[in-house]
């Protein structure tokens, strides 16, 4: 005596929770190499772009920790490499399927690639809200 007997339907529940989860494709693309930590910036003068390459870049596997306005206007969009290694501005810039790569440190910004994104950056079609 004293033994507890769970509900079937309780055990079914949490079985068919697990293979679900198992079964499901993650939701985002993952892209191969280290982790990159981005900021994304609007230099486009257009509200929302941002927070559009933010999610574009999120997709893509890439770390944005912060999406705001930038201070100046731009045509083109730059990827700047503020610390770390070079290649994690090129894996940015392939993400978004544009973009300068340039070097120019700062770490005091604490990541490791800063997206200006310019007036040349159309969002893909699935990015628009």
């Amino acid at each position: 005596m004293g033994r507890s007997v769970r509900p079937l339907w309780l055990v079914v529940g949490v079985l068919a929770g697990c293979a679900d989860r198992a079964a499901s494709p993650p939701a985002f693309q993952e892209t191969a190499g280290p982790r990159v930590v981005v900021e994304v910036l609007n230099a486009s003068g257009v509200p929302g772009v941002a927070r559009e390459g933010t999610r574009q870049l999120r997709h893509k596997g890439i770390d944005v920790v912060f999406y705001g306005n930038a201070d100046q206007t731009l045509d083109s969009t730059q990827v700047l490499v503020r610390r770390g290694e070079g290649q994690s501005g090129a894996r940015v810039a392939r993400a978004l399927g544009l973009g300068v790569v340039r070097r120019v440190e700062d770490t005091l910004r604490r990541v490791d690639v800063t997206v200006l994104l310019g007036r040349d950056y159309r969002p893909a079609p699935r990015f628009i809200p």
